[in-house]
């Protein structure tokens, strides 16, 4: 009988299932190509093995075949397919980094590079998926995303370079992640009780607040969705709703300047708000019907 004992290239060599190892110690005779990564383990778990490209045709004894780790080789008649390692979620991760890796090294476009040079795209990207997202279309969704974890994967990359002190990984960007998940998710991953979404939103906020205690408010977002976010904090804290419209004192005369102009978009901010509205998927609305009209009065 003849056993395809399939490996995923995700999986450190020699993470084989209980079964997988017991194919292989039972078996009359172990078959792989050369250079298979499996090969070092099953010398020094005392495995014989022999070199061979392909499996056999026929055999009367036990024999297990490796291809190589990833492969999707066809089935020889009678033969059975035992799955060795599989990828957790997330595995697939694992091949944007390594591809990145390698892109870094041997594309002359994506080796000169800098975080400088990368910046506009870190706004363009997730704009671009929301679009998609907008549009109903799950699968442009999917590859927009795509492009903005590549963001993430390429920055690091880059960061990864540094021998100043100043480098981080991959590994770094995802830890520093799933650290700070864990700790404003304490209703979760410790013993805080909350009564619903509206309780756990408040325990966020307030986390967050003795988070960047120690730092300056960091205003990296575009100015409609920034002034939603700060209206939203201080509606929380209890600030008296009037501030919003940043007259000073003055009753909020008109004299339209560009200082007026932001105060006047700040209050619309506010209005939207009070509607039950976010105002930058409003204006996205907008927009996009402005698009359209445009391109109707454009056809013939």
């Amino acid at each position: 009988m003849l056993i395809v004992l399939a490996t995923s290239p995700r999986v450190a060599p020699g993470l084989l299932s209980w079964p997988a190892w017991e194919a292989l110690r039972s078996a009359a005779v172990v078959l792989a190509p050369a250079g298979h990564p499996v090969l070092p383990v099953l010398r020094e778990a005392g495995i014989a093995y022999r070199i061979a490209d392909e499996p056999p045709a026929d055999s009367g004894a036990a024999v297990v075949w490796l291809p190589m780790p990833g492969a999707d080789p066809a089935l020889p008649a009678g033969a059975q397919l035992l799955q060795g390692s599989v990828d957790l979620p997330g595995a697939h991760l694992i091949d944007l980094v390594a591809t990145m890796d390698r892109l870094r090294v041997e594309c002359p476009w994506d080796a000169r590079q800098t975080h400088d040079s990368l910046a506009p795209h870190l706004l363009e990207e997730p704009y671009e998926a929301l679009e998609a997202l907008e549009s109903g279309d799950q699968q442009a969704l999917c590859e927009e995303l795509g492009d903005v974890a590549l963001q993430v994967a390429f920055h690091a990359r880059i960061a990864a370079e540094r021998q100043d002190g100043t480098g981080f990984t991959i590994d770094d960007v995802a830890d520093g992640i799933v650290a700070k998940l864990v700790r404003r998710h304490p209703h979760v991953f410790a013993d805080v009780t909350v009564s619903g979404a509206a309780e756990v939103t408040r325990n966020w906020d307030e986390i967050k607040r003795e988070e960047k205690r120690a730092r300056a408010s960091a205003l990296g977002q575009p100015a409609l969705a920034l002034a939603a976010q700060l209206q939203r904090r201080a509606a929380r804290a209890g600030v008296p709703a009037e501030l919003s419209r940043l007259d000073g004192g003055d009753g909020g005369q008109q004299d339209r300047s560009g200082e007026d102009i932001g105060r006047e978009l700040f209050w619309f901010v506010a209005r939207a708000r009070e509607l039950g509205h976010d105002p930058e998927m409003e204006l996205r609305a907008a927009a996009r019907r402005y698009r359209d009209l445009v391109h109707a009065w454009e056809r013939p």
